[in-house]
């Protein structure tokens, strides 16, 4: 089970745009990295398709490393490790700074 999922709020501690917060996009298990919104934005440079259509610059975020983010408890509004509890089938993440459970 993995601490960070779609839809949580991060806070992104190494990088250009540390300091800096966002919601998760998607989130890559297996590459161990995830996409935040309006964070590590890169350009990709497109060429023209047609005769008479300009090139264009295209703005998107790209996957920071999952080691690089920290999620922020949505009860405490801080940044805060993820503890577990419960059973396996009934496991909930759980705010070390505050001791409630979330999704």
């Amino acid at each position: 089970m993995n601490h960070i999922k779609k839809n949580d709020k991060v806070k992104i501690m190494r990088g250009k745009d540390r300091g800096k917060e966002g919601k998760v996009l998607q989130v890559m298990p297996l590459l161990g990295k995830v996409v935040v919104e309006g964070l590590n934005l890169r350009f990709k440079h497109r060429k023209p398709r047609r005769t008479g259509e300009k090139g264009e610059r295209i703005q998107f975020p790209a996957p920071i490393d999952i080691s690089n983010v920290m999620l922020i408890c949505p009860n405490c509004s801080k940044p805060t490790k993820v503890g577990f509890e419960g059973k396996k089938r009934e496991k909930m993440r759980k705010c070390k700074k505050c001791n409630n459970n979330f999704k």
